[in-house]
């Protein structure tokens, strides 16, 4: 990817990643999620309180729901060289879906700074730390996703929400 963020095209150029949400009394949660570059919208994303491979697959199989049978012919899924993206079957997963892999340089974190950026807004703005359960977690993330993706402008869209400026964008 090359940090070219911004491709100017839907579901052509993705990120992903995986977060940790500390909440309650103790207890801990991740979030994986996946982001297009170009609208900013997540695409897909799973919470779990286990860091196992399945975060990874379950997000994978929310992403290709949420993308459907059609493919961007250059879709390219973007990540550091975490475990899980350079596990071999998470790399089949994703080119079975006819999605290429590209990869961060090692430890360099700027090379997916667009979904670092989102997770450390969504952590400033969700107030997720007084969740008691790991439902009522997964519902504040649930609404916090919603939100920002039809209802959060940003200046970089053109002052337009995520699901709004992707309609922009197709309909150019």
């Amino acid at each position: 990817l090359k940090r070219q963020f911004n491709q100017e095209e839907p579901e052509k150029s993705m990120l992903t990643d995986i977060t940790y949400l500390f909440y309650g009394k103790g207890k801990k949660a991740y979030l994986s999620c996946v982001k297009d570059s170009a609208t900013r919208e997540i695409l897909a994303y799973h919470v779990s309180s286990s860091l196992r491979m399945d975060i990874v697959y379950q997000t994978l199989d929310n992403l290709k729901e949420r993308l459907g049978e059609v493919i961007h012919p250059e879709a390219l899924l973007h990540s550091d060289q975490g475990i899980h993206y350079t596990h071999p079957e998470f790399q089949k997963r994703v080119r079975e879906m006819g999605i290429r892999q590209s990869m961060s340089r090692r430890g360099n974190c700027l090379d997916n700074a667009p979904m670092e950026s989102f997770f450390g807004h969504m952590k400033d703005e969700l107030d997720y730390k007084d969740c008691q359960t790991f439902e009522s977690l997964e519902l504040n993330i649930k609404d916090y996703m919603e939100e920002y993706n039809y209802n959060r402008y940003q200046w970089t869209l053109k002052k337009m929400a995520p699901i709004e400026y992707r309609n922009h964008l197709l309909s150019a």
